[in-house]
């Protein structure tokens, strides 16, 4: 299995903020996704050692990818990212297997906090 993460998100800034933070702090980006449809195509061909995802996407959104994520990989790592006040959807996404979640607009050391203690 590769250390690689694969972000999505929706918000090409995003995928380049959060991609930015992970390089500069010396972890590997293995893949990028814009909506969560991609991100389980992107799974299966990269299975990277873990997926930061957005919550809210078009076409399928983040939580319904965690559900399908894993049931390709009962063990896939997941941090879910989400904007202020959607707690009710925090909640749903780590009931549907996500290891973490950071709220938007996140700070660089709270995004290197979660990828440590998910990736142990």
């Amino acid at each position: 299995m590769s250390k690689g993460i694969l972000i999505v998100d929706d918000a090409a800034f995003m995928r380049m903020m959060i991609k930015d933070v992970l390089t500069k702090n010396g972890f590997q980006v293995v893949g990028e996704a814009e909506n969560g449809l991609k991100a389980i195509e992107k799974y299966k061909e990269l299975q990277p050692a873990l997926v930061i995802m957005d919550i809210t996407m078009p076409e399928v959104d983040g939580i319904q990818a965690v559900k399908e994520i894993k049931k390709i990989d009962s063990n896939a790592k997941v941090i879910m990212c989400s904007a202020m006040g959607q707690q009710a959807m925090v909640i749903e996404a780590i009931q549907a297997g996500a290891r973490d979640f950071i709220v938007k607009p996140f700070q660089a050391d709270r995004v290197i906090e979660a990828v440590r203690k998910v990736l142990g």
